[in-house]
């Protein structure tokens, strides 16, 4: 890197743009670094002047304090983390390894800051004497328990070693996450003949020449391992051999020895993870983790994952049998292999339900998607969408929206990133730039999605690509109608498994009639989706739920079996497949995730012994749809006043189970998840 600048540059934390955003082309990889060694020691001289303080504590001169730190840190923090995960490069990954340590240090050393503890928990064991809100006194909770469990209440020793600790498990993280993207942007399948092609409909091919063409091979066709492209390809090409090779390639990320291999990497997180829990009094990492969620024990977790895992298998293997019999009819006679399983469930479904993905695409252009999900946030929220084609996001192809409530007042900015680059991490996600509150004036949220569809023009989406905008959205809505008073409740600042509610609920609303009459079109036509087209793909809504339901819950399993044990496995290559044996996983399904590039477990900790998190979410989104479908109306208005009030607007100031109480009236069992995925 160039020689940083004396002082830091202030479009890093001025931000002056209109909407109140960054000015992000004035914003180079060198003034990073040089930001963040100022953003530390502004927000270590605000800690030590709250730490010092001679006054009695008060919420106001402590833990108000507290919630006004930062904010140069966060400002910096935000812009760091979107363009290490948007549009990377070797020196921000360079100074990703260097910066995830140096974090981990700092809030370690704020944690284990014992003036400043000592004031925290005076006001924590007072808290029966206290007149505080709802809202402040889970703020209290929350910031006591988090000094906690970042090991304010060790001895000296104890958190010496818990801070080195956390420092190396950031620097893992940062190395686990780099290595996936290297071998997902490194591995491409060139193809030259046209029989190579066979079976891929006009939009595969486009996205995969589009590929190509990125990867200088122009006039050629590239298979990569983005899952816009490896999916569709693995469901639609006729040449076995190459979704052979596609399929190996895509479940051995991470996995293939030398300097991008994960294996080692593992092995030392998972020691790590259990030794931290050992020191703070927990049985294992999973029991530490769990203890401030709504499961709360690993044995509760187990115990839905376990009832759903032998629903699934049946399922699943009902469903092989239907494909073995597709392949026998095709005169192949082979055992079906992980690279069978789509391209046969694909014949399948066109057999039983007489369409294909390639005639549902057309109808599913990004932009009229898009559009659909910003149409249902306005009929259940009274939002509305601006374009600010004039406003510049981090790169051209990023979208900014104003976003109005129905009385015109401004409610937050929302930015889209949808397109795949080899620079962008894998996935899709939701984040925020800057958080809701209501402290000094307030601050709106600012909030962005992140997707990796094909490029393709016009971009055409998958039903699954469609149902991840619309989750993704439900994210963004959950930051954006954030209405609480303090930052560190607002938005998706809730429990893990409480966070995916709003985003897996959003998703029933893309295939509700309303939505896709109006927004289901032909992208050449403008013609709305043939009805008859529309009752198949709502009959074949829960076909393959098998396969699905299988691959998910053996991923949430082994998460589950590495966090659940007071040490550590010694070989956890061999102790995953070891586990999948017990579990009985079929051949033909692999893990969604397998343990080498399961970012959500090993690149940080955000889902380490909390991918379970997802299906305990769906048991509240499925019952929490019930609510409007007894309502007679999937926008019923009093309901989604509630949904509004309750769930998306009150973030983490009430404690979850209170919340969605407050909501529907009690808690759900799990009968609705197993029916919407065709288990019961």
């Amino acid at each position: 890197m160039t020689e940083t600048p004396l002082t830091p540059n202030p479009a890093l934390t001025n931000w002056t743009e209109p909407l109140g955003l960054p000015e992000f082309a004035a914003i180079t990889d060198e003034d990073y670094k040089h930001a963040f060694d100022a953003a530390l020691a502004a927000h270590r001289a605000e800690i030590d002047a709250i730490a010092a303080q001679t006054a009695m504590p008060s919420f106001d001169n402590t833990i108000l304090a507290l919630e006004r730190a930062g904010e140069a840190l966060s400002r910096v923090s935000a812009l760091f983390w979107l363009k290490a995960g948007t549009d990377t490069n070797p020196a921000i990954q360079t100074l990703e390894r260097e910066i995830a340590p140096a974090m981990s240090r700092h809030f370690s050393a704020v944690a284990m800051n014992a003036a400043l503890f000592a004031r925290v928990d005076a006001l924590w064991q007072s808290r029966k004497e206290q007149d505080w809100t709802v809202e402040q006194a889970r703020v209290v909770e929350r910031t006591w328990k988090g000094f906690v469990r970042a090991g304010a209440a060790l001895g000296a020793d104890d958190q010496k070693r818990l801070a080195a600790i956390g420092e190396r498990l950031a620097e893992l993280g940062a190395c686990f996450g780099q290595n996936v993207l290297a071998d997902e942007s490194s591995w491409a399948l060139i193809l030259e003949a046209e029989a190579d092609l066979a079976g891929l409909p006009p939009f595969l091919r486009d996205a995969m020449a589009a590929a190509a063409k990125a990867r200088g091979h122009e006039g050629k066709h590239a298979v990569t391992l983005s899952r816009s492209i490896v999916v569709p390809f693995l469901t639609l090409s006729e040449r076995r051999d190459l979704r052979e090779q596609a399929w190996r390639a895509w479940t051995a990320r991470g996995e293939n020895g030398g300097e991008t291999d994960n294996r080692a990497i593992i092995a030392e997180t998972l020691s790590l993870r259990a030794e931290r829990a050992r020191l703070l009094g927990h049985d294992s990492f999973a029991a530490l983790k769990l203890d401030d969620t709504m499961a709360k024990t690993p044995q509760a977790v187990n115990d839905l994952l376990g009832t759903v895992w032998e629903k699934a298998l049946s399922a699943a293997a009902a469903e092989e049998m239907e494909l073995q019999a597709v392949a026998a009819s095709a005169g192949l006679n082979h055992d079906i292999a992980g690279w069978d399983w789509r391209f046969l469930a694909e014949q399948l479904k066109a057999q039983k339900h007489a369409f294909s993905e390639g005639e549902l695409k057309p109808y599913l252009k990004l932009e009229r998607v898009a559009e659909a999900a910003f149409d249902v946030a306005g009929r259940l929220f009274g939002l509305t969408f601006i374009p600010r084609p004039d406003v510049a996001g981090w790169l051209p192809d990023v979208k900014v929206f104003e976003v109005r409530e129905k009385d015109g007042a401004l409610k937050g900015v929302f930015l889209a990133d949808y397109f795949a680059r080899p620079s962008k991490r894998s996935g899709a996600w939701m984040s925020a730039l800057q958080g809701q509150h209501a402290i000094d004036g307030g601050r709106i949220p600012i909030i962005y999605n992140v997707m990796n569809f094909g490029g393709g023009d016009p971009a055409l989406l998958s039903l699954d690509d469609a149902r991840t905008l619309f989750h993704e959205f439900g994210h963004a809505l959950h930051g954006l109608l954030s209405d609480v008073t303090y930052p560190s409740v607002a938005g998706t600042a809730v429990s893990r498994d409480f966070v995916e509610l709003p985003s897996q609920l959003y998703e029933h609303w893309l295939t509700t009639p309303q939505v896709l009459s109006a927004h289901a079109r032909h992208h050449e036509t403008g013609e709305a989706m043939p009805q008859a087209l529309v009752d198949k793909v709502l009959a074949a809504r829960n076909f393959n739920a098998g396969f699905d339901t299988v691959e998910f819950t053996a991923s949430a399993l082994i998460d589950m079996a590495y966090h659940a044990r007071a040490d550590a496995p010694n070989d956890p290559a061999a102790f995953e497949a070891a586990e999948l044996q017990r579990l009985a996983l079929p051949a033909a399904i692999p893990m969604r995730h397998r343990s080498p590039h399961f970012q959500h477990v090993f690149a940080g900790e955000g889902y380490a012994a909390g991918y379970y998190s997802y299906m305990w979410s769906e048991v509240l989104d499925a019952d929490a749809f019930q609510a409007f479908e007894e309502a007679g109306d999937p926008f019923d208005p009093a309901t989604a006043e509630k949904l509004r009030r309750h769930v998306y607007a009150s973030g983490g100031s009430l404690d979850p189970e209170a919340a969605y109480i407050a909501f529907r009236g009690r808690l759900p069992t799990p009968d609705a998840m197993l029916r919407k995925r065709g288990l019961a």
